[in-house]
């Protein structure tokens, strides 16, 4: 008879995995079967209390977490068809995050470990939102994951499954922070990201604004220069008492942001060999960098993967997904794991499987 706590490649019996995220401002709890099948996915968005603030308040994060973490545990289990009993494992965010937040999530999701005797999957954020692509369609390796979102851009090559190299990274900004400055500069509520992506793609102007390459052979990302850029844009616009083109002031930082990252990812898929490229994170959800993507890979014949839109933010079923990659290997985490909010993605990489 198989251990209950051990995870195998031989054994046709499935996986139900209970994976919780709590890393910002959702609330999100789900069931997922064998790391792709979604038996159930519960999300609770917390942007109306956050939007009078302008910006995600970490406090107020977590005493909202805590609200309705109980409640949403219950009701992801109840709707996934399924019993606690039947459960493989219990999965939660690690990192990175904001701590507070992070710790709801851990806590419940070290109580439950311990009353239903389930072993505890300990999961990175970033290789949730990886992995989000394999609950549309299988990933084949080696690959090149472009991380874009609130906290993050990366270019992460996946040598193999679970196996995470960074081979570029913001020097910043992330690509999500600055859309947000952007969008406040210009005027918009929060969250500000999609506000700059509509005005930007009904626009029929644009102004034109630097790209940041860097070194010639850097796959690094800077957006600093590039947010301040638009600052001087207002900031003259207002001086000499003119009325300020926003169309044309987002499309003009959309284009620049894009150009950059669509650039830069073909460049390290054709350096790297990979046979796809994963489109991850909540900026992912951005109309125009999906629709440059997509025409420029087809343009090259460079296979492409997008999540659909309720995959590309946070949420838990992408950490079910990431989840079990660990519970194949049997790489479980200790009831003392603590939150890690600069958790790093290489560390996270599966121990027992090596690049062949």
């Amino acid at each position: 008879m198989i251990d209950k706590h051990k995870g195998n490649g031989i054994t046709q019996e499935p996986c139900y995995i209970l994976a919780v995220e709590t890393s910002c401002d959702e609330t999100a709890v789900a069931v997922v079967k064998d790391g792709r099948e979604v038996l159930s996915n519960l999300i609770s968005s917390q942007i109306e209390t956050h939007k009078a603030f302008g910006g995600v308040v970490p406090e107020v994060a977590s005493r909202k977490h805590v609200e309705s973490i109980t409640y949403m545990l219950e009701e992801a289990v109840e709707k996934s068809g399924i019993t606690h009993d039947q459960l493989s494992a219990v999965a939660v965010t690690q990192g990175p995050g904001l701590v507070g937040a992070l710790l709801v999530g851990i806590v419940a999701a070290k109580t439950l470990a311990m009353a239903w005797d389930k072993p505890l999957i300990g999961t990175h954020h970033i290789a949730g939102h990886i992995y989000a692509n394999r609950l549309v369609q299988e990933i084949e390796y080696p690959s090149l994951a472009l991380v874009v979102s609130g906290g993050h851009t990366e270019l992460v090559l996946l040598e193999a499954e679970g196996q995470f190299k960074v081979i570029g990274a913001t020097r910043d900004d992330a690509v999500g922070e600055a859309y947000d400055k952007v969008a406040r500069a210009l005027g918009f509520p929060y969250p500000g990201g999609p506000h700059v992506d509509k005005m930007a793609l009904e626009s029929e102007e644009a102004v034109q604004l630097p790209r940041v390459w860097l070194e010639p052979d850097s796959y690094d990302f800077s957006l600093s220069g590039l947010k301040s850029a638009v600052l001087n844009v207002v900031n003259q616009t207002s001086m000499r008492g003119e009325n300020l083109n926003k169309g044309a002031v987002a499309r003009g930082f959309q284009e620049s942001v894009i150009e950059v990252l669509v650039e830069k990812a073909v460049r390290a898929m054709r350096e790297f060999g990979c046979r796809q490229l994963l489109l991850c994170g909540g900026v992912a959800a951005n109309r125009g960098l999906r629709a440059a993507l997509k025409e420029r890979c087809e343009r090259e014949n460079l296979p492409l993967l997008i999540p659909p839109h309720h995959y590309c933010t946070d949420n838990a079923a992408m950490i079910g997904a990431a989840a079990y990659l660990k519970w194949k290997q049997s790489e479980f985490t200790d009831l003392d794991m603590k939150a890690e909010p600069g958790l790093s993605l290489e560390g996270w990489s599966l121990e027992k499987q090596r690049y062949k």
